[in-house]
């Protein structure tokens, strides 16, 4: 029996392996991929594209953008993502399939990926764009995702060059580019007198005429249907009819506003900005500017829209129209002129929209709006309009070099920072000798240390930096990567030179973010006189070797599975309390801020205990170049001031630093130099002090008549 039916059996078991891979199951993804679609295709080609169809008709593509663009992200492995492309080269949808990005796994939850690749939703494969680079002229800025910048980075990268292969090879080249080209310029030498019909016929005015009728009917099926509507016999009244047009090019301003004028306002605008002229006849019975300009400095009734940019003026932006001096003018009652600044990104060759909107009061406090269009363009013979480069030209520049140029501003203050230490290092023991020069110095170096190191470049170093670095070289090892992340690779070269010249504690006791932060809050206790409890140095010592107990787990857990370390290596709060700014599940947060508060009591209990990041670099440190920190014979023996002083206890009872626990505060050079509380050094000043005196002696019993002047 069984038999019989077996040939069945075998085709509904293939059936039911199959099925993931059916259209059926590709609708679950279809719908939000690209919303319209309702058929997938078989692939086609090499990387293989999924032709999309709606009713039969094909409508886009599908592709898997690790076919097309396998950029290497921070884990040195491509995110994958699933991207919808329609046929007239416009993204329609983006999906995160696989990655391998430790930071995203754990930490960022998928509503900011989720939202990260919504932005690129509607972007054309022409469009330039950045992450996080909205004040890049020429560009489409999206947001980036804090503590993943590497990873969005090249995942917003990874979908634009991929959608764009993708555009080149389906043959979708019949895109418009203007967005691509620069702006374009008026033409100063054209000039040609005209009257005002003359300007509307040679399409240089836009126009737009409102009637009563054309308000009312602008609100049916509405609330304000039926409220103060005008009665039949007024429907063709005029409500408003209004004129606007482009003041720059010199055949409207000149004619318009004479040449005077014309001249005055040319001057007044900086680079960049234009001119557009709004007049109103005398029949009209509604104002464009209305009141609530006086009232909070905006003209809320009119903007200017062009493409996707709107043009919303205030108060700054009006200039006063008095007049207008050209033949064949309508009488006109309102009549103003509006500058549209630089940062609008406006375009006289697109077309300019005038938006309107006419009110009606529906309540006591209540009113609804209907809007109103218009549009007009300047014509092209006033103008220069650049050509636009090729639409689907990859731009050569390495990825990395386009987050450098987007961050210079971070780079410069970091770079200062960093000069600022290197001073600080080589010239200690002048400011050793300046204590309360360098406890503000150092001080104000920690508040920079947290606010700009840590909470502006979220450049907090983690065990994970180094786990990922070491993964790296016995994978593909690629500088690019660790170039993404501009503050990032500084600040590690920085820390690298530095271990090797004064060892772990620059970075430890200067440019730790949470060991700043730890600190600061430990300095504000002592200032408050709040108890500190400082554990036997027999138990602290060996509890030094936590930390190196830690980094060696860590790193076994690497070679297994990197993803499986970053989990582990939230034994680090730095994630929690710098990276994300707090903002996680309670457990997470709870634990950073114990850390705090146990520092509060005892300084820096996690960096000298538990700290994987600080075990790691005490290894290297080995291996530093120079001794900079001073000590003298007596250091130990019997002296104990400089160990009893060291809040890290970092120097043993013998008197020698351990550089591996040693956090470079320079307390123990403050004492070394202080000759009122070192016993060498106040040795060495009484024995100074003696001979002064000696000498002072002498000189009085060679010469003695020579007197003080108060003893003369």
């Amino acid at each position: 029996m069984i038999n019989r039916f077996r040939p069945f059996l075998i085709i509904l078991l293939t059936a039911l392996l199959l099925l993931p891979f059916s259209g059926a199951w590709a609708a679950d993804w279809l719908e939000d991929l690209f919303p319209g679609a309702d058929e997938v295709g078989e692939p086609e080609g090499d990387p293989p594209v999924i032709p999309l169809f709606s009713n039969g008709e094909k409508v886009g593509y599908a592709f898997e953008t690790v076919n097309f663009a396998p950029i290497g992200a921070y884990s040195g492995k491509p995110v994958n993502m699933r991207v919808g492309l329609d046929l007239n080269g416009k993204i329609t949808g983006a999906q995160l399939l696989d990655h391998s990005e430790p930071i995203v796994l754990i930490g960022v939850p998928d509503s900011k990926l989720v939202e990260f690749l919504e932005q690129y939703e509607g972007l054309h494969v022409t469009d330039r764009v950045r992450v996080g680079g909205r004040d890049r002229e020429g560009y489409i800025g999206v947001d980036s995702v804090s503590s993943a910048t590497v990873t969005v980075v090249v995942m917003g990268d990874s979908i634009m060059r991929s959608a764009r292969m993708v555009a080149r090879e389906r043959g979708i080249v019949e895109v418009d580019t203007a967005a691509l080209r620069e702006p374009a310029t008026v033409r100063e030498d054209i000039f040609e007198p005209a009257t005002w019909q003359e300007l509307i016929e040679m399409g240089a005015l836009g126009h737009l005429h409102i009637t009563l009728g054309d308000r009312d009917d602008a609100f049916v099926g509405t609330r304000g249907e039926g409220i103060d509507e005008a009665p039949e016999e007024r429907r063709d009244e005029t409500l408003i009819e209004l004129f606007y047009a482009y003041v720059n090019v010199p055949t409207v301003g000149r004619n318009l506003l004479g040449d005077d004028a014309y001249e005055r306002m040319m001057a007044r605008l900086e680079e960049g900005e234009h001119l557009i002229a709004v007049m109103a006849t005398d029949e009209s019975n509604y104002s464009f500017k209305g009141d609530g300009w006086v009232r909070g400095g905006v003209f809320d009734r009119m903007q200017i829209v062009q493409g996707d940019e709107t043009v919303q003026f205030h108060d700054r932006d009006l200039i006063r129209l008095y007049d207008v001096a050209i033949d064949g003018q309508p009488p006109l009652d309102e009549k103003e002129l509006f500058i549209v600044r630089q940062e609008a990104m406006f375009d006289p060759a697109e077309p300019i929209e005038l938006e309107l909107l006419v009110r009606r009061e529906v309540g006591p406090v209540d009113r609804m709006n209907a809007r109103f269009f218009t549009t007009y363009q300047v014509p092209e013979h006033f103008l220069d309009i650049p050509e636009p480069p090729p639409s689907l030209e990859e731009d050569d520049t390495p990825l990395w070099l386009t987050v450098w140029e987007d961050r210079v501003f971070g780079i410069t203050v970091l770079g200062l920072g960093l000069g600022l230490l290197t001073l600080i290092l080589l010239f200690q023991d002048v400011l050793a000798r300046r204590p309360r020069l360098l406890y503000w110095i150092r001080h104000g170096f920690l508040v920079y240390t947290v606010g700009f190191i840590g909470y502006y470049t979220l450049a907090q170093l983690s065990v994970v930096n180094v786990l990922t670095f070491m993964n790296s070289l016995f994978t593909d090892f690629q500088w690019s990567t660790f170039l993404m992340d501009p503050y990032m690779f500084i600040l590690w070269s920085f820390v690298a030179v530095t271990v090797l010249l004064w060892g772990r504690g620059v970075f430890c006791g200067w440019l730790c973010p949470f060991g700043a932060m730890q600190e600061l809050i430990n300095e504000v206790a002592r200032k408050l006189r709040v108890p500190q409890f400082e554990l036997p140095f027999a138990v602290h010592e060996r509890l030094w070797a936590l930390k190196y107990i830690i980094l060696l787990g860590l790193f076994a857990v690497s070679l297994h599975s990197l993803i499986e370390a970053e989990r582990y290596a939230e034994i680090e709060p730095f994630k929690t309390a710098i990276s994300m700014q707090f903002m996680r599940e309670w457990a997470f947060v709870l634990y950073a801020v114990g850390l705090l508060v146990v520092g509060v009591f005892m300084r820096k209990a996690f960096c000298r205990y538990v700290c994987p990041l600080g075990a790691a670099l005490a290894i290297p440190a080995r291996i530093r170049l120079f001794d900079w920190l001073r000590r003298h014979q007596e250091c130990g023996s019997p002296c104990q001031i400089c160990a009893n002083e060291c809040e890290v206890q970092a120097i043993h009872p013998d008197g020698h630093i351990n550089a591996n626990e040693c956090h470079y505060c320079l307390d123990c050079q403050v004492t070394y130099w202080n000759d009122r509380k070192c016993p060498p050094m106040i040795v060495g000043r009484k024995r100074r002090e003696k001979a002064a005196r000696q000498a002072e002696g002498r000189a009085n019993k060679a010469f003695p008549d020579l007197k003080k002047p108060q003893e003369a």
